[in-house]
């Protein structure tokens, strides 16, 4: 198998959800030492954002396609070829101001692209989408400053990083999606370390 770890967090060593991705490698390893990991970093190395000439590529047919087209969606072809090559994606992602760093959702524009990840099921907008991304399996490691984050929880309702993913996820195909978030880390103390605890656990129990 081939795993694709995607870290978000601007920070390095003070990283908790970078603690959580490395983690998960080292289970991982323990128990499937063959597998293969690629590292994809969006937040220290910036993704450069989709501009005016990646969307005239992007919405032609391939065959159509200038240079200039192809010379915009080089970078996007490339991080669209490695979702496809590989067969586990493990995004570990702080939440910023409620929902996702702005180069992992740099990323997702980038990687979005109509009849490669997916695409609508008449050929036309209509509102139904086709995910292209087959049988791939993700993880989402998320790392949060504040507490009941999940559904029906107190702050479910702005809860716009792990919800998002698993949707976009979802449109381009992926449907085995698992999330593990660890909360509590600005405030710290005995609720941070349950937390802590609890999500080690849960992540060294991955098979």
């Amino acid at each position: 198998m081939k795993v694709l770890i995607i870290n978000a967090s601007v920070r390095n060593e003070r990283s908790y959800s970078r603690k959580l991705t490395q983690l998960f490698v080292e289970n991982w390893k323990s128990k499937y030492p063959l597998d293969v990991f690629t590292y994809r970093e969006t937040g220290i190395d910036s993704i450069p954002n989709i501009n005016e000439a990646w969307i005239a590529g992007a919405f032609k047919k391939p065959s159509d396609r200038t240079e200039e087209n192809q010379k915009a969606l080089q970078i996007s072809d490339e991080l669209v070829q490695e979702l496809k090559e590989h067969d586990i994606y493990v995004i570990g992602t702080p939440m910023y101001n409620w929902t996702i760093p702005g180069g992992l959702k740099a990323y997702i524009d980038q990687v979005m692209r109509i009849n490669e990840t997916w695409k609508f099921r008449s050929g036309v907008p209509d509102g139904d989408y086709v995910g292209l991304l087959e049988n791939k399996k993700a993880f989402i490691l998320s790392a949060r400053g504040d507490t009941g984050y999940g559904e029906n929880e107190k702050n479910g309702h702005v809860n716009f990083q792990t919800p998002y993913l698993k949707h976009i996820l979802g449109i381009m195909g992926v449907k085995d999606i698992r999330i593990f978030s660890l909360d509590n880390e600005e405030f710290g103390g005995e609720a941070f370390e349950k937390s802590k605890n609890n999500i080690f656990s849960a992540i060294q129990s991955i098979e």
